[in-house]
C-alpha cells in the first residue's frame, strides 16, 4: 500500500433534496484509524458514508480524502441495499472486487480466479462459489460482501452496519478481518449499533446525532449522558427543515 489517507471533514452538510441529514460536521480521521460511527436510527450514519464514498455530494462544506480517489475506497453497504434477485453467482459477485484492477470488461485469468477463491475461503464460504447470491442466508451474504472488500485491497474501508442481524460466529469471524485490516495499517470506518462491541474493539468513536455530538477516544465518547443526548437530538430533529446556516457544533481534529 501507498501512503494512507488522512480524511478531513470541513463543515460538511449532507442530505437529500436540500433537506440535511448530517449538519456541519468538522473533524479529521488519522491514517490507520479504526473508527466506529454510532448513533440512533436516523442519526445520519449511512448518509455520512454515502458522502464519504462519493455517492452523495455535500450540500455545503467539503470532504478531503487526503489524495485518495473514490475508487481507492472499499465500501460495504447495508445488506438491504444488495439486489439479491440479480442472477449472479457468489464467485462472480466476489470477483467484482477486482474491477478496479481489471476494468468492467477485463478478462479474469488464472491469477485473478485464484485471488477470488482465496477471498472466498478467507471468509468461510468455500463450496458456495456456484451458488446464486439469492440463496444465501444473511450471514452468508455478509461473508460474501467481506470477500469482495478483501479483493479490493483498499487503503480506506467503509463498512455500513457490517454486523447487523447476523449470527455470533459470523460476527466474530468478520470482526477478526476488520482487526487484521487495522493491524495492516488500513483506515477503517464502521457504522455500528452494538456498544459493547465498540467498547471492546474500536479505539475511536464518532457519536452522530445529525451532527457530531462527541468524537474521540471511545471511553470518552460512550458515556450515558452522551448517548441520552444523542437520542434526544434525533427525536427532536425536524426532517422538513431546509439546509440551515452554520451554527456551533462540536468538531474534532486529530
Amino acid at each position: 500500500m501507498n501512503a494512507l489517507p488522512h480524511l478531513q471533514f470541513r463543515d460538511v452538510t449532507l442530505g437529500y433534496d436540500r433537506h440535511p441529514a448530517v449538519h456541519h460536521l468538522s473533524g479529521e480521521v488519522g491514517p490507520g484509524a479504526l473508527l466506529a460511527v454510532i448513533g440512533p436510527n436516523g442519526a445520519g450514519k449511512s448518509t455520512l458514508f454515502r458522502g464519504l464514498v462519493g455517492i452523495l455530494k455535500p450540500l455545503a462544506g467539503s470532504i478531503s480524502l487526503g489524495g485518495l480517489n473514490v475508487r481507492d475506497i472499499a465500501y460495504l453497504p447495508q445488506t438491504a441495499e444488495i439486489d439479491r434477485s440479480f442472477p449472479i453467482s457468489v464467485f462472480d459477485f466476489v470477483g467484482t472486487g477486482l474491477w478496479r484492477a481489471t476494468g468492467l470488461f477485463g478478462g479474469i485469468g488464472k491469477a485473478a480466479r485464484d485471488k477470488i477463491a482465496h477471498a472466498i475461503a478467507a471468509v468461510g464460504l468455500t463450496g458456495f462459489e456456484n451458488r446464486g447470491i439469492g440463496t444465501l442466508s444473511g450471514g452468508q451474504t455478509q461473508r460474501m460482501l467481506f470477500a469482495r472488500v478483501l479483493l479490493q485491497d483498499a487503503r480506506l474501508i467503509v463498512l455500513d452496519e457490517p454486523f447487523n442481524a447476523i449470527d455470533a460466529k459470523t460476527s466474530a469471524d468478520l470482526l477478526a478481518l476488520v482487526e487484521h485490516w487495522h493491524i495492516e495499517g488500513r483506515t477503517v470506518l464502521a457504522a455500528l449499533h452494538d456498544m459493547d462491541l465498540v467498547r471492546l474493539h474500536f479505539p475511536e468513536t464518532l457519536l452522530l446525532a445529525r451532527e457530531a455530538l462527541a468524537w474521540g477516544l471511545t471511553s470518552d465518547v460512550l458515556t450515558a449522558e452522551n448517548l441520552k443526548e444523542a437520542r434526544r437530538m434525533c427525536e427532536a430533529f425536524d426532517d422538513a427543515a431546509a439546509t440551515c446556516a452554520a451554527d456551533e457544533a462540536p468538531s474534532r481534529a486529530a
